[in-house]
């Protein structure tokens, strides 16, 4: 039997899951799906500029795991820039740690720590910047376009596809 993979965590939703060329449209492409937990690991070490051990533990995974998840979202993002590939962003097995929220009214983006949810529901219902109420949580949008399902515990588990 196999091992199940271990959940990494994810500091949040990532705020775009599709990327294409310009000029072509979207039915003409093939697609290389880049899992949540590579998008992660490309963040840390291609953004935060962690380290692979830095950047292991922060996922809570072994440092050679993080290092082969790295390669292959490098090789994913490699081939789509070189064969004109779309790009899109879902799957993997993980957690968030925090989630990201946007303004409607006036685009304003932020993050709250899940455990932070429970405490401090006026931060989810109102904007920081503007007070309005109309925000979008971005962990919804992902579930309302398919690109996950509740697990255990408010986890998710994002295996399914477009």
């Amino acid at each position: 039997m196999v091992k199940p993979k271990k959940q990494r965590r994810v500091l949040y939703p990532p705020r775009f899951y599709f990327f294409k060329p310009a000029g072509v449209p979207a039915s003409k492409l093939e697609t290389v799906n880049l899992t949540i937990d590579e998008y992660e690991a490309v963040r840390l070490v291609d953004i935060e500029n962690l380290n692979h051990l830095e950047s292991a533990k922060s996922m809570q995974i072994s440092r050679p795991t993080f290092t082969r998840l790295l390669d292959s979202a490098h090789k994913k993002i490699g081939s789509a820039i070189i064969n004109g590939y779309a790009i899109s962003i879902e799957g993997g097995s993980f957690i968030f740690v925090n989630n990201a929220y946007r303004c409607r009214k006036c685009g304003y983006e932020w993050d709250l720590k899940i455990d932070e949810r429970k405490k401090n529901i006026r931060t989810e219902e109102n904007c920081p910047s503007c007070n309005e109420e109309d925000i979008e949580n971005m962990e919804d949008i992902l579930k309302k376009q398919g690109r996950g399902r509740a697990h255990h515990h408010g986890r998710r588990d994002w295996r399914g596809g477009l």
